[in-house]
């Protein structure tokens, strides 16, 4: 008797979040009604690092949240704020079927260095100057 009202009880509770995201099939665009502000974001998120840097906000691959990404001293990270702005998850998403962390594909996305804007006119050059492939090594002498 207690099962049956368990399980009762779980159906209950789960059937509201079935259709919380009815419009997934209809093509429904969330982020029309739901919108997370640069400014919201530093506040929600101020108290967990408070020199932290917003570089962009976007719908997160995960229906009803927010993919947040930041800057705390000079490091990258991905983090994700659900529609309702309670909820702060600042660890990995991974889709189950194709196995992958698309947290981390996403952080790759955004930590990409762009090679030509390093300087080199005082670098020491080893090897042929026009070659394809370049590895540029950094030090500090001091």
């Amino acid at each position: 008797m207690h099962k049956m009202l368990y399980f009762m009880v779980v159906i209950v509770l789960l059937c509201p979040a079935s259709y919380s995201f009815g419009f997934s099939d209809r093509a429904q665009d969330c982020s029309k009604c739901h919108i997370l502000k640069e400014d919201e974001a530093l506040t929600l998120l101020r108290n967990f690092a408070p020199n932290l840097k917003i570089l962009e906000i976007r719908t997160s691959p995960v229906k009803g949240m927010w993919e947040v990404d930041i800057e705390v001293g000079n490091k990258n990270y991905v983090a994700y704020v659900d529609f309702s702005k309670k909820y702060f998850l600042p660890g990995p998403i991974f889709e189950i079927k194709a196995r992958k962390n698309l947290t981390q594909e996403r952080l790759i996305e955004i930590s990409k260095v762009d090679v030509s804007q390093i300087p080199l006119e005082d670098a020491l050059v080893m090897g042929d100057k026009m070659a394809k492939y370049k590895v540029i090594v950094f030090d500090d002498p001091d």
